[in-house]
């Protein structure tokens, strides 16, 4: 969804597999349950499925207003932000590059989809909001394409790489808990992790200026206090995301009740609607 997506993306994405491989095989020989112990503690933030659900449902409340994520493979609309199209469960952008990313690895999995002649436009229009090549089927097409399995799994694929291992891996290198985690994630859907003034990294090294991360013998509260500020500070330099209540009626009411591991049931409003997760 956002400038710059990609640019930072190799410094921090790690798939969440990793964890999983690392895992020491102490005993080749014992059957497989012991071995799926490690995979299963390396899950204990974010990446924890249940956990990963509500992040999923959170964005979508705020992307989307509706907690039905699953339901966005097939979104797409120009949203007048200069990014173009933005379309699908995490708003892949035409003016971004992500989209493109997503196109070409769904076209590298199935070769002639619905959706492959349109990489040329794709290419064009890449960092500007144009829909030169793409209107007037493009939005039709992508419908389509959202009907199928594999498409799906490639959001999902490019989701994961691009923004949710990435943000799920700095937040345990700072020492934060699913909540941190989950903020990381929020930002860096929102603002890419390029090298601008807005992007993830810089929100971070802005909040790093008020204040230390749990990792460097910091408080967490105070630590994410101060990265939602610097959040906060990053939304409102763009028109198109000055409303700041995703972070105000959202993620701060969730951490002003100490909820670090975001924990169910979860009461929130995002654009004045209300939203609830039992």
């Amino acid at each position: 969804m956002a400038f710059g997506a990609l640019l930072g993306t190799a410094l921090l994405a790690a798939p969440i597999a990793a964890h999983a491989t690392a895992a020491p095989a102490a005993a080749p020989a014992v059957a497989a349950a012991p071995a799926a112990a490690p995979a299963a503690a390396a899950a204990t933030g974010l990446d924890d499925p249940a956990k990963k659900e509500i992040a999923m449902q959170i964005v979508s409340s705020a992307e989307n207003s509706s907690l039905d994520w699953k339901a966005q493979y097939k979104y797409i609309e120009d949203i007048g932000d200069e990014r173009g199209y933005t379309a699908g469960i995490i708003g892949f952008c035409s003016g971004t590059g992500d989209m493109l990313d997503l196109v070409e690895y769904y076209t590298q999995v199935k070769p002639g989809n619905v959706l492959a002649k349109y990489l040329p436009a794709l290419r064009k229009v890449n960092g500007s909001d144009s829909h030169a090549g793409l209107d007037p089927n493009f939005t039709k097409d992508w419908a389509k394409a959202a009907q199928d399995g594999e498409f799906k799994k490639a959001q999902d694929h490019e989701r994961d790489r691009v923004y949710f291992n990435p943000s799920v891996k700095q937040g345990k290198s700072d020492g934060v808990g699913t909540l941190g985690q989950f903020m990381y994630y929020d930002a860096i859907v929102m603002h890419g992790d390029g090298s601008d003034s807005t992007s993830f990294r810089n929100i971070r090294k802005r909040a790093l200026s008020k204040a230390k991360p749990p990792a460097q013998g910091g408080n967490e509260t105070t630590w994410l206090n101060a990265f939602l500020d610097a959040r906060v500070w990053a939304m409102k330099q763009e028109e198109a995301h000055s409303d700041t209540s995703r972070v105000d009626t959202a993620q701060r009411v969730f951490l002003k009740k100490g909820n670090l591991n975001l924990n169910t049931p979860l009461d929130w409003k995002v654009y004045g609607d209300s939203f609830h997760i039992g």
